[in-house]
């Protein structure tokens, strides 16, 4: 099998250990950056071209695609959904994923836990949002924001006033959530593959930081979750649409609440935390239901 991996830099741990693993298992891979990519787009004969050549022959996808780039590569693998080629995970999927607001409506409506959140872009009544997340600390993010960044949190009703009011200024949409402060700190990583949680993990946000993000220096450690976190998290997948995605959970006093449905979670943390072959497993699944032609999410809305 031909498998092209969509990534910016082919040393990046998780691109490097997804070549070991397909190589390992007898398929050719090639690394594809989606900004050098450039596509025609006429009917019945679409076509990407890619460092003055035709990509022809490229069986399946792996997207690895970043925040950053997130509009022209999602454009691109549409572009190689067009022409047959199987998506590891699908545009549409990544593009509702990647949307904060629509991701966070989509689970509400199937009925996924989520924390109270407030959405807003120039609220008239601070006083009436806050109202409507409820407590007295809250975590406010801007909706374009990844990996800890664009995330404040305010341990008091007169901070959040503040930081909305700055947010305000930027011209930005933003969220508020109310503080898990009985998570202390920590959430879960559950790295599903299919309709399986393969490997999960616990998130440890650094002394004094609330966020776990690894890229900030939180720490990882093997987790055993509960069927209700397990079920929680194969659902949230089930949703965005994503074959492979990393879930993250916190847990509060009425269960598991999602904060987050990543579509390219990395395999370092969760690799390293569990000492498990994702790249292998990512890689088998791809095997086992690459077709030719089968671009269809299973997600929906």
């Amino acid at each position: 099998m031909q498998i092209a991996i969509m990534s910016r830099n082919r040393n990046l741990y998780s691109t490097s250990r997804l070549i070991e693993a397909a190589k390992g298992r007898g398929h050719d891979v090639m690394v594809v950056d989606p900004l050098r990519c450039y596509m025609n787009i006429v009917p019945h004969a679409p076509e990407i071209h890619y460092k003055g050549k035709k990509l022809e022959g490229i069986d399946a996808i792996i997207p690895r695609i970043g925040a950053s780039i997130t509009f022209y590569a999602t454009a691109v693998l549409r572009q190689f959904e067009m022409i047959g080629v199987y998506p590891l995970n699908e545009s549409v999927a990544i593009s509702r994923s990647r949307d904060k607001l629509r991701s966070m409506q989509l689970l509400s409506r199937k009925g996924i836990g989520l924390p109270v959140t407030g959405f807003a872009h120039s609220p008239d009544d601070t006083d009436d949002l806050l109202d409507l997340v409820g407590g007295d600390s809250y975590v406010i993010k801007l909706t374009e924001g990844t990996q800890g960044k664009g995330v404040v949190l305010t341990e008091t009703r007169g901070a959040a006033e503040s930081v909305i009011d700055a947010f305000r200024g930027l011209d930005a949409h933003f969220l508020v959530q109310e503080y898990v402060k009985e998570a202390k700190g920590a959430d879960i990583r559950c790295f599903v593959i299919g309709e399986k949680v393969v490997a999960s993990m616990k998130r440890q946000g650094k002394e004094g930081d609330f966020r776990s993000n690894l890229h900030r220096g939180g720490s990882a450690s093997v987790v055993k979750i509960t069927p209700e976190e397990r079920s929680t998290a194969v659902r949230a997948a089930k949703i965005m649409g994503l074959n492979v995605a990393g879930v993250d959970l916190l847990r509060s006093n009425h269960g598991p609440v999602v904060m987050e449905v990543n579509s390219s979670p990395g395999l370092e943390g969760i690799e390293g935390a569990t000492g498990k072959d994702i790249a292998g497993q990512i890689i088998a699944f791809i095997e086992g239901h690459s077709k030719r032609g089968k671009t269809r999410t299973r997600g929906a809305g």
